[in-house]
């Protein structure tokens, strides 16, 4: 009988994975989404609460409200290394969300509120797939909750920071494979926790249409604590599948940002953005259980992510008073070793490519709308603590529309 411990490891990790590259959801501002996701040098409005504090106070307008939704439609293909087998898997329409608001009470000083739903995912593999016994569906959200306050020194430097609250849940449902038994039996984990971070920026504009922009987001460590884990099996294996109590804690890693970007004329503009995950927090993944048993206990297994850079490019043209076309591209490789590639996480170096407009009814009223497609490079690898080795390619089709208002 495999250990029920693994089994949970890869599932909990999991629930923290929406794109391949990683766990984390970049998609915060349709206007940034447009230009390849460059937005910590930009100040069109609130969301650079969340991209670059230090922005914020160079918002032209008093009132700045931002908000808007994206649409994650997903393809995943697994083909098994040993035999000829293929699954296709059955990912549901996820729709992570922001709404930023900011208030300049003077000239310089800045203070605001961004929303956000940075992590997310909800997906299923067919019940009685090859791999059920790592994964059959599951559902995680988290929300995060930042008061920011901000100051600028003239017309040149920004400076601004927030505290980050973050609230998760996650629900995980798989098979258990059964010694001695007709059938599978089956496992269901539920559980959610609250926890504080904090982000900082710099913005500092050199000369006029130029921006500079440096931003770090902390770690966070999500811990659950008592997460309820319930079981059905047959009756006469129920005492070795207690239903149970689980502490366990994920990091999300720290973020270290940098942008530049130029306003050729007053048409044209150019950015560039460098994104430096500290993915190696995410070194292994501890399970306390409450009530342990000879196949329920604690254990400490490997995730061993690396660090990575991501790359990032886009170009915005005011195509007229009342259009704004962008366009970008970035590249983010994957964080994931090869000996440790699984069906919940199928991660691969990516390349994202964008397009967005907006569109001003009125002066201040602007109806934002972008569209990323993502696509996974094919990766071929093996989850060493669960032997189960096979060739992935996905892919993610993203469109997104939202408002902003300022006045």
């Amino acid at each position: 009988m495999r250990k029920v411990t693994i089994l949970l490891l890869i599932l909990l990790s999991a629930a923290m994975t929406s794109f391949a590259g990683g766990y984390q959801v970049g998609l915060h501002s349709q206007r940034n989404i447009g230009m390849g996701l460059i937005g910590t040098s930009l100040n069109y409005d609130a969301s650079c609460l969340f991209y670059n504090p230090g922005g914020a106070p160079f918002v032209d307008s008093k009132f700045s409200f931002s908000g808007g939704m994206s649409f994650i439609m997903a393809r995943a293909t697994f083909q098994a290394s040993d035999v000829a087998y293929q699954e296709n898997l059955k990912h549901e329409l996820n729709t992570p969300f922001y709404f930023y608001a900011s208030y300049k009470p003077t000239k310089n000083l800045s203070v605001g509120l961004a929303i956000n739903a940075p992590y997310g995912n909800k997906l299923s593999w067919p019940d009685q797939w090859k791999g059920r016994y790592l994964i059959q569906n599951l559902s995680f959200h988290a929300i995060t909750f930042q008061p920011t306050v901000a100051y600028k020194f003239g017309d040149i430097v920004g400076i601004g920071a927030g505290l980050v609250i973050a609230n998760g849940s996650v629900e995980l449902n798989k098979a258990i494979p059964l010694e001695n038994a007709s059938g599978d039996g089956s496992m269901n984990l539920k559980g959610s926790t609250t926890k504080l971070g904090w982000n900082a920026g710099i913005m500092v504009h050199p000369a006029k249409g130029f921006n500079i922009g440096i931003d770090y987001r902390s770690k966070i460590d999500m811990a659950v604590k008592d997460a309820d884990v319930k079981f059905s099996v047959p009756t006469p294996l129920a005492t070795s599948f207690p239903d149970n109590k689980v502490d366990v804690t994920l990091p999300l890693p720290a973020n270290l940002d940098f942008g530049v970007s130029y306003e050729l004329n007053d048409k044209w503009m150019i950015g560039v953005g460098l994104n430096y995950v500290f993915w190696n927090v995410y070194d292994s993944l501890v399970f306390n259980f409450k009530t342990e048993t000879s196949t329920v206990k604690r254990t400490a297994n490997p995730a061993l992510y690396e660090n990575q850079l991501i790359t990032r490019l886009g170009v915005q043209w005011k195509a007229c008073k009342v259009a704004t076309i962008r366009v970008g591209g970035y590249y983010d490789p994957s964080p994931v070793k090869d000996d440790y590639l699984n069906p919940q996480t199928p991660s691969s170096d990516e390349i994202g490519l964008t397009c967005g407009f907006s569109l001003y009814p009125t002066k201040n009223l602007s109806i934002d709308a972008a569209f990323l497609y993502l696509v996974g490079l094919e990766r071929k690898g093996t989850y060493s603590p669960a032997n189960f080795a096979g060739t992935y390619s996905t892919g993610f089709y993203i469109p997104g529309v939202g408002l902003t208002y300022n006045f």
